[in-house]
Formats: C-alpha cells, sequence, structure tokens
C-alpha cells in the first residue's frame, strides 16, 4: 500500500559524505513517487586527505567538513528526519575518531549520519547509475573511484549481480605517491602498480568479456571525461588511448601547480595524478578500451533508496528475508517473538519516549534474526547470531544499525551485556538498551515454541523500572514462565534495569 499524501514529503534530501568531496541533492518527491531535482551542492573538503599517520582526521580537514555542512544545515533545515538521508563512506569507516566527527556533524546538521560499509556503498552507487540510462539487454559494469575507495559493480537492469570495495582512490594515491606535488614516470608507475595490485585477485570477476559496457562515474571519472574532451583526445567518454596521452601530459608537466589542462578545475588538480594512475590500473587489468561516463552516482542513489524507504519498498525487508532463509531461521517462532515484542513496544515505546520511527523497525528485524546463530550451534548462538549480524553484507544496512542488529541478538537472553550497547552511536545507546528488554521478555514468554497464545500483559516502563501484569492466577498456572520471570529480574538487576511482574 502506498503512504498516504500526508505521509509522503514533499522534499528529500542525500548528503553524501566522501573522502575527496560532499555532495548534497535535494529533490522533490511526486505523487507518483518520482523524483525532479531542484538542487544541488558540491564542497571539496578533502576528508581522506585529513588522515594523518596514526588514522585520526586532523583539525583543519575536520574544520573544513564542519564548515560544509553548515551550509547544507542551513537548505535542509526544517525537513524531517524520514526526508533526509546522509552517508558517510571510506575515510568514516577507516578514521579512529570517527565517531567523534560523526557526533558533531550530527549536531550541526540536526540528521542522523549512517556509515556504510563498502559493498554497501557499491549497491548505492550502482542503484543511482542505473536509474539514470537507458534500459538495455545484457550486463554493464559500474566503476566508482572516490577519495579513499574504488567500488565496482557488475549488473543487469535495475540489479547488481556482483559487488567489491578496494581501498584505493584518489586521495589516498595522490597523498602516497604525489603529496609534495611532483609527478614523475617513477611515481605514476607506482601509483598504477599498487592500485593494479590491489584490484588483481578481484579481477577475474569484473574484466571485459563479463559485460557488455564499462559506465564510470564520481568525481574523478568525470573530471577525467571532461579533460579529454576539452583536449580533444576523446570526444566520447573515455577512451585507454586518451588516457595514455593524458598521463604523458602529466607527467611532462612534472608538477601539479604547472598544469594547464582544458576542463581541469584547480579543486581537482591535488588529486587527478592519484586518480589517473587508479583509472589506467583498472582500464589495463580489466582490458576496458572505452568508457561511458554516467552523470549519476551514489548521492542519487541514496535518494532512489530513501524512496523506496517512503513508498514502503524497503530493500532493507528483502535482506532479512533472505538472512532467514540463508541461516534456516525458524520462521514460526521468529514470527512468535515478533509478534509479542511489537505488541509490548506499542505501549513500552511511547512511555520510553523512543523514536518509535528510528528503532522500532531494528527492533522488529532482531526479533526476527534473534534465532541465525543456531546453525552454527547450540551453545552461545546468540554470541554467533551476534558475530554474523556485525559482519555480514547487508544490503540496505549501515554499519550503526547492523552494531545494533548485533547487540540486541548478543543480549537478547542470558546475562545483558551493558558494554555491547555502549559502543553505538549516541542515539542508539539509551533506546536500544530499552528495547532489548523487551526482545528479552517476548523471548522468555515464548521459550516453549508452541503457538500457545500469550495472555495479554499490561506493561508499564518509565526510566529503568519495568512492571509486567499478567491476568490472575495466569503465572500460577505456568510455573516454568514464572520461574524464568525470577532469573530475568536477577539478569536486569545487573544491568541496572528494575523488573517486577505481578
Amino acid at each position: 500500500m502506498s503512504p498516504s499524501k500526508k505521509q509522503m514529503p514533499e522534499t528529500v534530501a542525500a548528503i553524501d559524505l566522501g573522502s575527496n568531496s560532499f555532495h548534497m541533492i535535494v529533490a522533490r518527491l511526486e505523487e507518483s513517487g518520482t523524483l525532479s531535482i531542484i538542487d544541488r551542492l558540491r564542497e571539496n573538503v578533502r576528508l581522506g586527505g585529513g588522515l594523518d599517520e596514526n588514522g585520526m582526521i586532523d583539525e583543519a580537514a575536520q574544520k573544513r567538513a564542519f564548515e560544509c555542512l553548515g551550509t547544507f544545515a542551513q537548505r535542509i533545515s526544517g525537513l524531517p528526519q524520514s526526508a533526509v538521508r546522509v552517508a558517510g563512506t571510506n575515510t568514516l569507516r577507516v578514521a579512529e575518531n570517527a565517531r567523534g566527527f560523526v557526533e558533531q556533524a550530527e549536531v550541526i546538521l540536526n540528521h542522523p549520519i549512517e556509515i556504510i560499509a563498502g559493498r554497501e556503498e557499491a549497491r548505492l552507487i550502482y542503484l543511482g547509475v542505473a536509474h539514470g540510462l537507458a534500459t538495455k539487454e545484457g550486463k554493464r559494469l559500474v566503476i566508482d573511484i572516490g577519495g579513499g575507495s574504488t567500488e565496482f559493480i557488475v549488473g543487469r537492469g535495475m540489479t547488481p549481480l556482483r559487488r567489491e570495495s578496494l581501498y584505493t582512490g584518489c586521495v589516498s594515491a595522490s597523498k602516497r605517491f604525489f603529496n609534495s606535488g611532483k609527478i614523475t614516470k617513477k611515481a605514476m608507475k607506482a601509483a598504477e602498480t599498487e592500485a593494479a595490485l590491489t584490484l588483481f585477485p578481484q579481477a577475474s570477476d569484473f574484466k571485459a568479456g563479463q559485460w557488455e559496457e564499462a559506465i564510470g562515474c564520481s568525481g574523478t571519472i568525470k573530471a577525467i571525461a571532461n579533460i579529454v574532451r576539452e583536449e580533444g583526445w576523446c570526444l566520447d567518454g573515455i577512451s585507454y588511448k586518451s588516457l595514455q596521452k593524458l598521463r604523458s601530459t602529466l607527467i611532462a608537466a612534472k608538477h601539479v601547480d604547472k598544469l594547464e589542462l582544458a576542463g581541469l578545475s584547480e579543486s581537482r588538480k591535488p588529486v587527478i595524478a592519484g586518480g589517473l594512475s587508479v583509472l589506467l590500473a583498472i582500464f589495463k587489468t580489466l582490458k576496458i578500451e572505452q568508457m561511458q561516463v554516467s552523470e549519476q552516482s551514489m548521492r542519487e542513489g541514496l535518494l532512489y533508496d530513501l524512496v523506496g524507504r517512503i513508498t514502503h519498498q524497503d530493500v532493507r525487508d528483502a535482506t532479512v528475508e533472505s538472512a532467514i532463509t540463508r541461516w534456516h531461521v525458524d520462521t514460526e517462532q521468529a514470527r512468535r517473538v515478533t509478534h509479542t515484542v511489537e505488541y509490548l513496544s506499542r505501549t513500552a515505546c511511547e512511555q520510553w519516549s523512543i523514536d518509535v520511527e528510528q528503532i522500532t523497525p531494528l527492533l522488529k528485524w532482531a526479533s526476527m534474526l534473534h534465532e541465525i546463530g543456531l546453525q552454527v550451534s547450540h551453545n552461545n548462538y546468540h554470541k554467533h547470531g551476534a558475530y554474523i549480524l556485525q559482519n555480514a553484507d547487508m544490503q540496505g544496512f549501515s554499519r550503526q544499525e547492523q552494531a545494533l542488529l548485533s547487540a540486541l541478538v548478543l543480549s537478547h537472553r542470558s546475562k545483558f551485556r551493558v558494554e555491547a550497547f555502549k559502543q553505538l552511536m549516541k542515539p542508539f545507546v539509551k533506546p536500544g538498551k530499552q528495547v532489548c528488554v523487551l526482545l528479552r521478555i517476548a523471548v522468555l514468554l515464548h521459550r516453549g515454541r508452541t503457538d500457545q497464545a500469550i495472555p495479554e500483559i499490561a506493561i508499564t516502563v518509565s526510566n529503568k523500572n519495568i512492571n509486567l501484569r499478567f491476568p490472575d492466577n495466569w503465572l500460577d498456572q505456568h510455573s516454568m514462565t514464572l520461574a524464568d520471570l525470577i532469573k530475568e529480574v536477577n539478569y536486569l538487576d545487573a544491568a541496572g534495569y528494575k523488573l517486577s511482574f505481578e
């Protein structure tokens, strides 16, 4: 069922916090579910260039980033959280101080920031590119060279079939091989070799013969396409011969400050040598002769994915269903527990003032997957399940969302592991622990694994106090549940919660 007009936001926005540039795209969402782009903003922040030898984003890079986000914040001021998605990529995946950076950035934007895994970034890139292309038969290869990572996707139509994200990009390569600004034949060869070595283990899955057309996107590829067109070296996309001419021109210039190329912006100069070295390695290794260029990329993919969530076509639902099938989860038990969790949460979440739009879908998915670890071992299956959910490639989920699923599954039985929740993003810490209490109670009530109806239970919560009221004499007639509840009082007490029942 499509959402009502009241539920459908008029304006949606996506922000891509890349390692080189920050991008924002704003669109009008039509009643039909289609998008009309109304604004685009881009700032060359060079966040990845600010990573020091200890993996910390330095103060200068943070200052540039926060100033940019201040501008973005003005544009999306007033938009509800459900109408905005903000995603951080490679630099925020690897930076040691990413957590602190994200917390400050969220205050500026007044919207949550997702840190997405490399393969999820690849999925969103493909989604954005595919929406901007005419439908063709056969497979296509999509490549996005970012500041700190490069994504490779082979897909057909709107469906990505294989996705990879490798740690090489225009900022990281430029910083390592051309940091002084000097461009030499030796440095260029070394940069190309390193990029080729990074790609080599995946090359057989992405080289020519696995697809019918190659498409590039992102700032690096679009900038190179612009240069080779303006210089007259290739008027249709990017050819391998045009890349060789650009390589010779860069080496002849000897320094980025001396580059005089039509179509090359000042902001792109510091990272053009690194970006070119990565693209040359890709062309050579994957045997690409010609590449077309897409104007759309991850930020558009974020928007289309957001529209899917708004119109109740959330890819995360399909991901969870796939995980249930793959890991042979007992669907009947998952259904029982999920139904009871949803029943308890309708009252408790309101009393706890929990953001139901953000938290309750994740609680539902954790309920459905709480026994995913049983296929590994019955002993400590909650620990196995937590590991799977923390580390699996889960399409549509951010790293922070997977971390919450993992914490909920880890603590759904036995000891309540408070420390696991302290590691979550700030908005998940307190409500995460609270809804975990509800999951624990639901699992406890369905320990018998039968379809015997659970009675109506009145739940009252206040801060860390939880009271359950059962029908008269019901607990006397269900001694095993009573014994489990008595044990649960002790488990929750150790975690700082007070459970009472009558």
